[in-house]
């Protein structure tokens, strides 16, 4: 007996038999996309009644409540991942760090010079008031003006703010008041990060005019501690690789190329020292990636650590606030000022770090991959590290898909009204989100959760193979990428050297690519990852070079770019 008599045996009449045959067969080529082929007709309709009379209204009556706005600003999920490998629940309080503290510093002449002091350098300038913070915003924002026609790296100088910011900070230290080290020091933020009265345009035509009412945690903590906000800068359209509304943003070392990740604003700004740090934002490579491009250090710190309250949501598992600086450093320096709870973020802990300043590192084991930097690792080695070869094992062989299923259903969620609309017709570059979101519209729930599913099976596995105190190697190795996101490891990157560019000019040029590693610590570990970086650059100075923005070498010309404007004796802002 065939399918349709089988279906059809208890039927009316015929042409109920022929309608309800139509009607299964329209709905199961459908099924393929869900993988779900195996269901005869009779489950089939089974399922388009059960969907029409059950599902729909529930799923129309939660997208009304919850997904009217884009974002994921609002109403987060009550799920929360938490990467945490103890058991235990540690009972100590996070307590500050013990940075060190500079002596005999003396300002410089030159204003380039200026801005490529470090962050505890130029605080104690301000602290001894050889420098002002009203002046030294004055510094930065010139330099944002100069640069940014060539990097496209800045969407809003948020000069009023900026000398208010700063004036209070002056005004306080006249007053024998010192918040500390990030006192009047000039930062930027990227761009999905939102700041009350000033554009939070996502780097998106859709939302380029927007203006959100929200102070972001992050924004709050930084103006707590004194530091001054001199721009939002550059975040990929969405949050996704360097394309926005105003164009491409580049990189400082190699004008040619573009900076890849969505936090591009963030590591080129910091990169050609138009900012003093920067803070960007990571679900899979947006730290780590522009980080390794344009040259500077960066912490993707442990799920968790940083509040997201105010900032655009693409995944509530994965997202990760960090700062880019030009050292590991100002990395701990920054961490310390922005970690903690955010009451309004459930995924935010008040991890109790070690103080990444007083570690001893001839105390650590330290693993190294087969695509590790061996410079660093000779280097710590010379340090006291007992150094072994490593390999992290574990038999998950899908951690790319889980990844994917986990990002693209997560963000369709916050940009539900989004697609639904047709805004994603005018996506800057249709074979990304765009892409990306329709696929996720056919990932079933069931699927989604056997990929979390999945993904605790990889934690698991990584947490038992783990049995180093951090280990080194490639930063920007994607199913590297992938895993260390799900997992929640923190990991920090740093600038190794540097490399001839790909097909140079036959003259001289000053333009290079450079080289990285990344060093990886276990959640709630950041201290560690830390303190071997650190350990590594009192050692070397790959950090403290700069970019060739002002002289590419003799008649090395860049097709496309810009060229760098000569800034003004006085520039009106």
């Amino acid at each position: 007996m065939d399918v349709s008599s089988c279906f059809c045996q208890d039927s009316e009449n015929g042409s109920q038999c022929s309608k309800r045959i139509t009607e299964a067969s329209q709905i199961r080529p459908a099924l393929p996309l869900l993988d779900a082929d195996f269901l005869n007709d009779t489950k089939v309709l089974e399922i388009a009644k059960g969907a029409k009379e059950f599902n729909v209204p529930i799923i129309r009556a939660n997208r009304k409540l919850v997904a009217s706005v884009n974002g994921g600003l609002h109403n987060p999920s009550p799920l929360v991942f938490n990467p945490e490998w103890s058991t235990e629940r540690s009972q100590d309080k996070a307590s500050g760090f013990n940075h060190p503290l500079p002596s005999g510093i003396q300002r410089p002449n030159n204003e380039d010079d200026i801005a490529f002091m470090s962050v505890l350098e130029l605080g104690e300038l301000i602290k001894n008031k050889q420098i002002s913070s009203e002046e030294l915003t004055g510094i930065f924002l010139k330099r944002l003006r100069r640069y940014n026609p060539v990097l496209e790296s800045v969407v809003t100088y948020t000069v009023d703010l900026a000398y208010q910011q700063a004036k209070a900070a002056d005004k306080l230290l006249s007053q024998g008041v010192y918040l500390g080290p990030l006192h009047g020091i000039p930062y930027g933020l990227k761009d999905i990060i939102s700041v009350p009265n000033y554009k939070t345009t996502w780097g998106s035509t859709t939302f380029k005019n927007q203006v959100l009412s929200i102070e972001a945690w992050v924004y709050k903590r930084l103006k707590s501690a004194g530091a001054v906000l001199v721009a939002k800068l550059v975040s990929g359209s969405l949050a996704y690789d360097d394309i926005w509304f105003g164009g491409r943003t580049r990189n400082p070392w190699n004008i040619e190329e573009f900076s890849t990740g969505s936090s591009a604003g963030p590591a080129a700004c910091t990169s050609a020292g138009m900012v003093l740090f920067a803070i960007g934002s990571e679900t899979v490579g947006s730290i780590t990636y522009p980080a390794a491009r344009c040259g500077v250090t960066a912490l993707r710190p442990t799920f968790g650590s940083v509040g997201r309250t105010g900032v655009m949501s693409i995944s509530e598992s994965l997202d990760k606030l960090g700062p880019f600086c030009r050292s590991a450093a100002y990395c701990a320096v920054i961490l310390d000022a922005i970690r903690g709870k955010d009451p309004d973020d459930d995924s935010s802990r008040d991890i109790p770090f070690g103080d990444p300043f007083s570690v001893d590192i001839t105390k650590l084991t330290v693993g190294y991959l087969d695509d590790a930097d061996m410079e660093v690792v000779h280097v710590l080695e010379s340090k006291g590290v007992k150094v072994v070869p490593f390999k992290l094992k574990y038999t998950v062989d899908s951690v790319q898909g889980i990844l994917n299923f986990t990002m693209d259903v997560d963000m369709l969620a916050h940009f539900d009204e989004w697609q639904r609309s047709g805004k994603d017709d005018d996506y800057e570059a249709q074979d990304q989100w765009p892409l990306e979101l329709r696929r996720a519209r056919v990932v079933s729930a069931v699927d989604y959760m056997q990929a979390q599913r999945a993904r605790g099976k990889l934690i698991q596995e990584v947490k038992e193979n783990f049995n180093v105190d951090a280990f080194i190697g490639n930063a920007t190795d994607w199913e590297r990428v992938c895993m260390g996101n799900l997992v929640g490891l923190p990991v920090t990157v740093v600038p190794t050297g540097f490399k001839n560019i790909p097909n140079p000019p036959p003259t001289v040029t000053r333009r290079r690519t450079t080289i990285n590693t990344g060093i990886y610590a276990p959640p709630n570990h950041d201290h560690i990852a830390l303190a071997l970086a650190m350990a590594y650059q009192s050692a070397t100075n790959h950090h403290k070079q700069r970019p060739p923005i002002n002289d590419l070498g003799p008649n090395d010309t860049v097709p496309n770019p810009p060229a760098v404007p000569i800034p003004p004796r006085r520039l009106h802002l």
